[in-house]
């Protein structure tokens, strides 16, 4: 089946949890893409002309063609959408209100526990970087997310929905944060995210930062 070449625009260290969520769920769906790496640190994205996406000047960002698209989440929900099951593989959960979930997770792991994100950047999860205790404000940002994510997966499963989807990954990367720091986390919750970090798709973005 024929389809317009597609480009994912990552940082260049691959740190980014948001290109992680994007560059997971193109592996899971089996798409081909290239890879086009950008060094945030420089500012490159920011310098006129940027050959990328010149309306955010952020990654991830996906070229379809002549189409161009920013932020994770809406990356993700465009791939399901465009490459859908059954003839590609599913990302989100076939159960509308299932899948209504998986995307307010994502929603609430880009936009609050932001002393979690703070103080244990993803450098914590994809390079092995160690950081201090969690002050005041992260010790609560971690309460909040552990206490949460035991009531979203069920007892006695892996996944969130009682099938993968790309919420799990996102998920598994902010549990993470606090799992590889050595932080506490109930065993239930370390089992969830060692199970995830196992697929293929994960794997392969881990060899990248490595």
């Amino acid at each position: 089946m024929n389809q317009p070449t597609m480009t994912l625009w990552s940082d260049s260290s691959y740190l980014s949890p948001y290109v992680f969520s994007v560059y997971v769920a193109l592996k899971e769906k089996g798409l081909t893409f290239n890879l086009q790496p950008i060094d945030l640190n420089s500012g490159d994205n920011l310098l006129p002309g940027w050959d990328g996406y010149d309306l955010t000047r952020r990654v991830p960002m996906l070229e379809r063609g002549n189409f161009r698209l920013s932020e994770s989440s809406a990356i993700d929900e465009y791939l399901e959408e465009v490459f859908a099951p059954p003839v590609w593989a599913r990302i989100y959960p076939q159960d509308k209100e299932k899948r209504a979930q998986a995307r307010q997770i994502q929603a609430w792991l880009r936009s609050d526990l932001m002393a979690i994100r703070e103080e244990r950047p993803t450098s914590v999860v994809f390079i092995g970087d160690k950081r201090p205790p969690l002050s005041t404000n992260g010790s609560l940002a971690a309460e909040k997310l552990l206490s949460t994510a035991l009531k979203f997966l069920p007892e006695g499963q892996n996944n969130l929905f009682g099938e993968w989807s790309i919420a799990d990954s996102d998920l598994a990367v902010m549990l993470n944060r606090l799992i590889l720091n050595g932080d506490e986390v109930p065993e239930r919750l370390k089992a969830y995210a060692a199970f995830q970090w196992q697929r293929s798709s994960v794997q392969q973005w881990l060899a990248l930062s490595a």
